[in-house]
């Protein structure tokens, strides 16, 4: 660690990696070291957006680097697992972005190894840290809504733009899965709760699902989920939203209720009949009225989280909660368990596929 800065590297170059790499660029002690791509040219163009050191074309190499003190995983779904256990071979603590694995026995082997190792696997799910969730979960916990009974939270928009989305191989599902992930961590992570069954109902994939024919997934998954203490919630990720990306929660409690509306809360409101460059994620429009997000790094928590995870690396503390690996491989067996559901009809205990 040069200068009291943790040294980042990042595995991959596309959307997830400017994520991360914009929040650790806001992060006064971390500094980014490599960027790893396979793809021709990829590394070096976002080195030099993002003023990153040193580029690789295999991560392998990029592992040998001493100044690499953590590692985030930002490719796609199905090499999250290969990378991550080289990272741990090579003593290298990692952030993974969600989902953790496309299998529970492989999201399994990761956390298995990583505890064994006495390295941090830190799971980058970014609703466990935005900060209109963190303030939601505070009031919760002073008591202002009494018990909690019932949450219903959602993730959804009009679909991925990877290629590597659409097929079950590489993504490991469809909406459910690459959107539900959030819900089903921050379920959790709100309540402290285990989810004990779970029902789930999902469209059925390519000719099967409502908009996207060629998706291998479902555009849209649901799954109803009840908590060891009998709190119940409603989990969903669709594909089929238009607009923009929509994340909502509603918890209500025995004496009130919260809703928290992270992607169209903005206290902007602007008509334009001509448009302007950007409006929120996956927003296509921007003529007529529309609320622009006003700086979605901070508000959806990567900011966060991210400046949590350098924290614990340099200062070797405990990965905070919301933040842990075992957090994203209950909420793997989560979707999992809904996946069977929806499949043979019958409620599921994601804990017997942990």
């Amino acid at each position: 660690m040069k200068d009291g800065k943790v040294g980042i590297g990042i595995v991959g170059a596309r959307f997830a990696a400017e994520l991360h790499s914009t929040a650790y660029s806001r992060c006064p002690d971390a500094r980014l070291v490599a960027v790893c791509s396979n793809r021709p040219g990829e590394a070096e163009e976002f080195a030099a957006k993002f003023d990153i050191e040193r580029t690789y074309s295999d991560y392998r190499d990029m592992l040998l680097d001493p100044d690499v003190d953590l590692v985030s995983i930002c490719v796609p779904n199905f090499l999250h697992y290969e990378v991550a256990m080289a990272c741990c071979e090579a003593g290298k603590p990692v952030v993974c972005e969600k989902p953790l694995a496309t299998t529970v026995e492989h999201a399994r082997e990761m956390v298995e190894a990583f505890e064994k190792r006495g390295l941090k696997l830190m799971y980058a799910e970014d609703w466990n840290f935005a900060p209109a969730l963190v303030r939601a979960k505070q009031i919760i916990d002073e008591g202002a809504i009494g018990r909690i009974l019932f949450i219903r939270a959602r993730e959804s928009h009009n679909g991925s733009h990877s290629p590597f989305a659409q097929t079950l191989e590489y993504c490991g599902g469809g909406a459910l899965l690459h959107l539900g992930c959030h819900p089903a961590a921050f379920v959790s992570h709100l309540t402290g709760q285990e989810v004990v069954e779970v029902i789930g109902a999902a469209t059925g994939g390519l000719e099967q699902n409502l908009v996207h024919h060629k998706l291998e997934g479902e555009d849209l998954g649901v799954a109803f989920l009840t908590l060891a203490d009998g709190t119940r919630a409603v989990i969903e990720g669709n594909y089929i939203t238009q607009g923009g990306m929509d994340d909502c929660v509603e918890i209500i409690g025995t004496k009130g209720v919260v809703k928290v509306n992270l992607t169209f809360g903005s206290p902007i409101s602007v008509y334009s009949p001509v448009g302007y460059s950007y409006v929120l994620e996956k927003a296509d429009l921007s003529i007529g009225w529309t609320n622009p997000a006003i700086d979605e790094f901070y508000s959806l928590g990567y900011q966060s989280e991210l400046a949590e995870f350098v924290k614990c690396v340099k200062y070797d503390l405990p990965v905070p909660a919301g933040g842990r690996g075992s957090e994203g491989l209950a909420a793997l067996a989560v979707i999992k368990a809904a996946y069977i559901s929806a499949k043979e009809g019958r409620p599921v205990d994601p804990r017997k596929l942990v």
